[in-house]
C-alpha cells in the first residue's frame, strides 16, 4: 500500500559494496537532524490531508507475495523477524499476523514469545491506531487474552519514519510490503534532503520507494529476503541506476513478476507495478514472470506453486508466463524487458557467445558539436576545403545504403588538436560570424580562447574507415555500410572491425537478423509508437559468434542477405549459427 512510513531498521550485515556502503549510525545522525529536531518533531508532523502515496494491495496479491518471500506458517515464524515498512491499514500486516498465529499453533509456541517477530511502521498516527486496533481484534478472535493482544499490537506497530527513524539494531529475515509512491519533489524540502542524506541511491528525480528499497535491503540479515510490490520504473530508468548497482553488488534477485495490467490494488492506479523478491546473498537462479489482465487469485496460486516447487519447465497458462533464468542481470544498466521465454533465451545466448566488442569489433557514437546550426552545413564553401568533412546524417540511411544528403562538418580539428584559426582565414571568418553562438555554449564558456571547439573531438581516421552505421532511433536494428567516405553525426552509432578479421557485410547480416533485434528490443528503451532508442551500451550487449567460427557458406549467405536487406534470410542463417530453433514471442 504505497504509504509514507516507518522507522530505520539498520543492518547487522556489512555489505561489501563500494559506493553504497552506509556510514555509521552516529555519523549519519550528526548531519541528518541538523535541521530536524526528530523524525516526527512538531514542525515535521505529516499533514493527514497530504498525499502520502497510499494505495492498498488486494488480499490475494499479498498472499502471493508472502508465499514468494517464504513467510510460511510451516516455518517457526516466532523465531524470525519480519519488517513491514509501510503498514497503512494492515493490508500486509493482518495476513502476516494470521500466518504467525498459525505457525505458533503448528510449532507449539505461544504468541507471548512473538513480541519481536514483527516490526511495522507508519508515519501517520491514524494508520498506526487503525492497524493496532485491527491486529488486536484479530488476535482476540484467535483466543488471545485482550490485554496481551493490545500489548502485542503496540509492540509490533509503531509510528515512525522508516527512512529516518532511529531504532535498536534489527536484522530482518523478511522485509515485506508496498512502499510509498511519492516523488521527492512533492515532499517538504527538509525531509526530502534528509531522505537523500540517509539513502545515497535516491538520486535525481527518484521516487521515495527507492529509499525504501535501500533501507529494506540494508535491514536484511544474510539470507534474508525482501519482497515488495512497487512501480517497476526503477528497474530501467536513470534514477534507479544506483539502486540497481546496489542490488547487483550485494544481493540476489530471486523473482521479478511484471503486473502492469493486473487489478492488484483496491483502486485503479497507473503505477506499472511489479513484485520483486531480493535475497541478501550470492546470485543464483532467478524466476521471471509476466502477467496479463486475466491474472487473478487462481493464477497467483499456480504461480506460487510453480515457484516454490522450483519447477525447471516454464509456466504457460492464461494470465501468466514464467521461466527460470540461470542468473540475473548483474549490471547498473537498465534491466531487460520481454517475455520470460525471450529473457531466458537472452540468458542462454549470453552464456554461450561473446560480447560484440570481445570479437574484435568496436562500437562508438558520432560527433556532437553543441551547435549544429553552425558546424553542420550543406554549403561546402564556408571554409577551406580541408576543413570541410563530409558528414552522414540519420536520414541518409533509410534505404539501406548511404544516400548522402550533402552535409558537411565544419571541422575545427587537426590530428594535432584544435586548429589555429590564424592559419585558416575562411574558417576564422565563418566562426567570427557565429562567435556569439559558439561562446555561449557550455563547452565554449569552459574553454576561453578555444570557443570554436566542438563538444567531441574528431576521431582521426574514422571517416576513411569502413564501418557499419546505425541510427539512434529506429523501429528495428538497421545496419548500413559506409565504405569509408563519411564522418558520422551524433545521431548515428558506428561499428568497425578493431584488430580482427571481421567482414563488415557478414557482421551486418548478423546485426540485421532478428537475433540481434532480440538483444536490442530487450535492452533498449522503447519510445512511444514502438521506436527503439539505441545507445552504445546496448549495442555492446549484443552477443555474436567469433568470425572464425562462421563457415564460408554462412558468411556468403549473410553477405547476400545484408546487401538485399533481407531480414528473413539473415535471421535464418543466424538461427543456425546461434543453435536455436526460433525466437519466442
Amino acid at each position: 500500500m504505497f504509504e509514507q512510513v516507518g522507522a530505520t531498521v539498520a543492518s547487522s550485515r556489512s555489505p561489501s559494496v563500494s559506493p553504497y556502503t552506509r556510514r555509521s549510525r552516529n555519523q549519519r545522525q550528526l548531519s541528518l537532524f541538523s535541521d530536524l529536531e526528530s523524525p516526527l518533531s512538531p514542525t515535521q508532523q505529516p499533514d493527514p490531508l497530504d498525499n502520502h502515496g497510499e494505495i492498498f494491495t488486494r488480499r490475494w496479491v499479498v498472499e502471493l507475495i508472502l508465499d514468494l518471500v517464504g513467510y510460511d506458517a510451516a516455518d517457526a515464524l516466532v523465531d524470525r523477524v519480519a519488517v513491514e515498512p509501510a503498514c497503512g491499514h494492515g493490508a500486509f500486516l493482518l495476513p502476516m499476523a494470521e500466518r504467525l498465529i498459525e505457525s505458533c499453533r503448528l510449532h507449539g509456541r505461544t504468541l507471548s514469545d512473538a513480541t519481536g517477530a514483527i516490526r511495522a511502521y507508519d508515519l501517520l498516527a491514524a494508520n498506526v491506531d487503525a492497524t493496532r486496533t485491527a491486529v488486536a481484534a484479530l488476535l482476540i478472535r484467535n483466543e488471545v487474552e485482550p490485554r496481551t493482544a493490545r500489548k502485542l499490537a503496540e509492540a509490533w506497530i509503531v509510528q515512525d519514519d522508516f527512512l529516518l527513524g532511529e531504532r535498536d539494531e534489527v536484522a530482518a529475515d523478511f522485509v515485506i510490503g508496498n512502499p510509498p509512491y511519492v516523488r521527492l519533489e512533492d515532499i517538504p524540502a527538509a525531509r526530502s534532503n534528509a531522505y537523500r542524506e540517509m539513502c545515497p541511491t535516491m538520486g535525481g528525480r527518484a521516487d521515495i520507494f527507492v529509499g525504501f528499497y535501500e533501507q529494506g535491503l540494508h535491514s536484511l540479515k544474510p539470507g534474508g529476503r525482501l519482497a515488495y510490490i512497487c512501480a517497476d520504473r526503477w528497474m530501467r530508468n536513470s534514477y534507479g541506476k544506483a539502486l540497481r548497482g546496489l542490488v547487483a553488488a550485494d544481493y540476489a534477485v530471486e523473482a521479478a513478476i511484471t503486473m502492469h495490467d493486473v487489478d492488484a490494488f483496491e483502486e485503479q492506479v497507473a503505477a506499472y507495478p511489479a513484485i520483486t523478491v531480493i535475497r541478501a546473498g550470492t546470485q543464483g537462479r532467478a524466476a521471471i514472470a509476466d502477467t496479463t489482465a486475466a491474472f487473478g487469485e487462481a493464477e497467483a496460486v499456480a504461480l506460487s506453486r510453480w515457484f516454490r516447487q522450483d519447477e525447471s519447465e516454464p509456466l504457460h497458462q492464461p494470465g501468466v508466463s514464467a521461466a527460470w533464468l540461470n542468473h540475473w542481470f548483474t549490471t547498473q544498466a537498465g534491466w531487460p524487458t520481454g517475455s520470460p521465454d525471450r529473457l531466458a533465451l537472452i540468458v542462454d545466448l549470453e552464456e554461450r557467445f561473446p560480447l560484440l566488442e570481445d570479437t574484435g569489433a568496436k562500437v562508438g557514437i558520432g560527433l556532437a558539436s553543441g551547435a549544429d546550426e553552425v558546424y553542420v552545413t550543406k554549403d561546402s564553401t564556408v571554409a577551406e576545403k580541408a576543413r570541410m568533412l563530409p558528414m552522414v546524417m540519420r536520414g541518409d540511411l533509410n534505404s539501406g545504403e548511404v544516400d548522402w544528403s550533402g552535409h558537411y562538418l565544419v571541422n575545427p580539428w587537426s590530428p594535432q588538436g584544435l586548429v589555429d584559426l590564424a592559419e585558416w582565414p575562411r574558417l576564422a571568418a565563418y566562426f567570427r560570424r557565429h562567435w556569439d553562438v559558439l561562446a555561449s555554449r557550455n563547452v565554449g564558456r569552459r574553454n576561453p580562447g578555444r570557443e570554436h571547439r566542438t563538444i567531441d573531438r574528431v576521431i582521426e581516421g574514422l571517416q576513411q574507415r569502413p564501418k557499419l552505421l546505425l541510427a539512434d532511433m529506429s523501429r528495428r536494428i538497421w545496419p548500413v555500410l559506409d565504405k569509408g567516405e563519411f564522418y558520422p553525426h551524433h545521431n548515428l552509432y558506428w561499428i568497425h572491425e578493431d584488430e580482427s578479421d571481421w567482414d563488415l557485410e557478414v557482421l551486418g547480416g548478423l546485426l540485421l537478423s532478428d537475433v540481434a533485434e532480440l538483444f536490442i528490443s530487450t535492452y533498449c528503451v522503447r519510445m512511444r509508437g514502438g521506436t527503439l532508442r539505441f545507445q552504445a551500451q546496448y549495442l555492446r550487449r549484443i552477443r555474436v559468434p567469433q568470425f572464425s567460427a562462421i563457415n564460408s557458406e554462412a558468411r556468403d549467405a549473410l553477405k547476400v542477405a545484408f546487401r538485399a536487406r533481407d531480414v528473413s534470410a539473415a535471421t535464418e542463417v543466424a538461427l543456425q549459427l546461434y543453435g536455436i530453433p526460433q525466437i519466442p514471442s
